[in-house]
């Protein structure tokens, strides 16, 4: 096989000559002429298509030269003509289709038009077979318009863009929308053949001669409605019928509507409903943003995002609203002499309402970050308006520490907590917390008030977790020393076993002067019984610790002490060092003037008021009388322990009368302490800075230094600038001789 020779083949043209009839095109064309005439009539099952098509059939009778077909025509070169007879007749049976269409009267107009439509497609599907030869042929050789394309041109130009039929045809599908649009039931099915029918003849028929005007006529009607709806309605009915009606066009749209056409009609009713009355939406009386958060209408606020989010700009103008709205209220709230009556319900009203509007952010807002960074940025700014905001933080925890978190499970507790947490990282005053904290935390622990050790810990975690080990480990320290304590005063009671007897019991917490807020305090006159024990406990120590010096904090005690009131009542009374004091002084007499319990205790005046105003002046607490009888304690009064008292419970707690906030002067203090302790930090900040840059400019400086120090507070440009004199004073740094604003570190 392989040796063979390659043979080539080749076909060559029919050598035997053809004669062909002079009059073979013209009388062909007449028959398929014909054959056209009848399909538009519906005759068409009376044509055989093989003998106007196929060029296989065989005919032995003579008369089977009568009829020529489509394939013959074009072979014989004769296509042009068949292609413009096509066209010429088409064209004529177009025509009176189109007169057909005008005569249609009423509703019977859009029938008959898709009616015909029907029937031209079919026509045209049959001359299409039988023209298929020159289609596939004689059309593209010559850069003609395929059958098909070709009867849906003369179809538009005939039909659609005839000047009787344009017009009405447009003014009939708009006014069928526009009574679909005001509650009437239109033939859906009807309308998408026609809309159907415009897309099948391209894409600009249907734009041009439809969807412009009828995106044209839309924008008029939803100006008009939306002008109609907003003058009656309150904001939350707009925004339904807004959502409506979009969903009507999106509907629509699906039924009898080219899908593109979606955007575009969307986009109409946005801008007429929405974009062109947002402000007037939002600012609305009664109804607006503002009353949808106030009233928690979440479906309203959630139909206003999503209707808003669809326009350029929606959601930043909801969110500036909201903006503006948390900032006035929170501003109120944080500067209203009322509120700051009550820190505890201070503070549970701004997690109330963060709570709040955490709860629209999540159903209504879809959980936006925009949102709730806007939130967080407000939050920040009206907390921190109020310098005594880390105090009131701080007293809240220790107002739950202390007793409202009893009963409550771990996980409540870590979601009080956690909510506490939120607020604090809006503080820019952090180490002003840290020290109230501090106090209130040395309380709890002094006292024994804390109501879970857990809890206590789990919060000093989360402290830690956000600011780092330098700001909780004083904190830490506190903890160290009360477990220490314990063991010490095991130690004390195993080495006085033999020596205790019926004397007084003593509880001594030592605590280590740099971890707790200590303050020198001018110890009082302790009585001779317990004076003995505390020499006791101080020779043991200082015999078991070298190096060490202790100094009592008799404001910081408690005492459980017995008493006998008349008839041979007895009850234990809770009170604090200073009452025990002064109580005592009662064993040996019956009257005491102000100024001789002054004088026999040398409590400190302020502290001694507060103490004789709890056990005389309470309700229900009043284990002393006191003549005159008035709130307030006064130079000249006398004192008479109170016989009658009576309790119905045998343990009584007599709590000192004290103000939870801080007074002008202890707020004053505690103001210098702080900006006392931020001179070291903010000249830390400088020479890690300086060490690093070498040399650097005064307001490169500041940013820097405020950068570093923003996680605990935020230092104050003038105190930068005398830390930065300080330094150059002790020559950590010195100015540029050239440019007195350039800093150089020196090593």
């Amino acid at each position: 096989m392989s040796a063979q020779k390659k043979r080539n083949f080749k076909i060559e043209a029919f050598k035997h000559r053809v004669e062909v009839d002079p009059k073979y095109a013209e009388k062909t064309w007449k028959i398929l002429e014909h054959a056209i005439h009848e399909i538009y009539n519906h005759n068409a099952s009376g044509l055989s298509f093989e003998e106007l098509y196929s060029p296989f059939l065989v005919k032995t009778s003579a008369s089977s030269w009568e009829f020529r077909n489509a394939y013959n025509m074009v072979l014989h070169k004769y296509g042009e003509k068949l292609y413009s007879g096509l066209v010429t007749t088409m064209t004529w049976h177009l025509k009176e289709i189109a007169k057909s269409i005008e005569a249609a009267q009423g509703g019977l107009f859009l029938e008959e038009l898709n009616r015909k439509w029907g029937d031209h497609n079919k026509a045209l599907q049959m001359i299409r077979d039988i023209l298929m030869y020159m289609d596939r042929t004689f059309v593209p050789s010559n850069r003609k318009t395929p059958v098909h394309e070709l009867g849906l041109n003369l179809w538009r130009d005939n039909i659609i863009h005839s000047h009787k039929i344009q017009t009405r045809l447009l003014d009939t599908l708009l006014d069928l929308i526009h009574r679909e649009r005001t509650g009437e039931v239109i033939n859906r099915g009807l309308m998408r053949n026609i809309t159907k029918m415009l897309m099948d003849l391209g894409s600009s028929v249907y734009q041009e001669d439809f969807e412009r005007p009828f995106l044209e006529v839309s924008a008029s009607f939803y100006s008009g409605e939306s002008q109609q709806f907003i003058e009656c309605c309150d904001c939350g009915d707009y925004l339904k019928k807004a959502e409506r009606r979009l969903n009507e066009e999106m509907e629509r749209v699906s039924h009898y509507l080219d899908a593109k056409s979606e955007a575009k009609i969307t986009s109409v009713v946005e801008k007429e409903m929405i974009a062109n009355h947002m402000q007037r939406l939002v600012h609305m009386e009664n109804s607006g943003l503002v009353n949808m958060l106030v009233d928690d209408k979440y479906e309203d606020l959630s139909r206003m995002y999503n209707l808003f989010r669809r326009v350029p700009e929606g959601l930043s103008t909801i969110r500036d609203v909201m903006t503006s709205h948390l900032r006035e209220t929170g501003k109120q709230l944080v500067s209203d002499p009322e509120r700051l009556r009550d820190p505890v319900d201070f503070v549970q009203r701004l997690l109330d309402m963060k709570d709040k509007h955490d709860k629209i952010i999540s159903i209504a807002f879809n959980n936006d970050k925009t949102f709730q960074n806007a939130l967080n940025s407000s939050f920040e700014y009206f907390i921190n308006l109020n310098n005594r905001s880390p105090e009131f933080i701080s007293l809240y925890v220790d107002d739950k520490l202390r007793k409202g978190l009893k009963g409550v499970t771990e996980e409540d507790v870590e979601v009080v907590l956690d909510k506490v947490m939120m607020l604090f990282r809006y503080l820019q005053e952090k180490d002003v917390f840290e020290k109230y904290y501090k106090q209130h935390l040395a309380k709890r622990l002094l006292s024994g008030k804390t109501v879970s050790d857990d809890a206590e810990r789990s919060m000093i975690v989360k402290l830690k977790t956000e600011c780092g080990y330098q700001f909780t480990s004083k904190l830490e320290g506190m903890f160290t020393d009360m477990r220490t304590s314990q063991d010490t005063m095991q130690g004390f009671y195993a080495s006085q076993y033999s020596e205790t007897g019926d004397g007084p019991t003593l509880a001594v917490q030592v605590l280590t002067t740099g971890s707790w807020p200590t303050q020198p305090s001018a110890p009082c006159n302790l009585p001779a019984e317990i004076l003995g024990v505390c020499e006791k406990f101080r020779a043991y120590y200082l015999g078991t610790h070298t190096g060490r010096r202790l100094t009592w904090q008799t404001n910081m005690g408690t005492a459980d002490i017995k008493a006998t009131f008349g008839k041979g009542q007895k009850h234990e009374l809770n009170v604090s060092t200073y009452q025990m004091c002064v109580l005592m002084l009662f064993n040996s007499a019956d009257r005491l003037s102000y100024k001789e319990i002054e004088q026999a205790t040398e409590i400190p005046a302020a502290d001694l008021k507060r103490c004789l105003q709890s056990l005389a002046c309470v309700k229900g607490k009043n284990v002393l009388r006191k003549e005159p009888m008035s709130k307030d304690i006064a130079e000249d009064d006398a004192f008479y322990f109170n016989d009658k008292f009576t309790s119905k419970f045998i343990k009584v707690k007599i709590g000192t009368v004290v103000a939870q906030k801080e007074s002008e002067p202890e707020k004053h203090e505690t103001r210098q302490r702080v900006e006392e302790d931020r001179k070291p930090q903010i000249e830390a900040a400088i020479v890690r800075i300086m060490k690093s840059r070498r040399v650097l400019d005064h307001n490169s400086i500041v940013t820097e230094v405020t950068t570093q120090l923003q996680s605990r507070f935020l230092p104050n440009p003038v105190v930068i600038k005398k830390r930065i004199e300080s330094l150059i004073e002790r020559e950590f740094l010195e100015r540029d001789k050239a440019d007195r604003k350039l800093y150089r570190y020196l090593a």
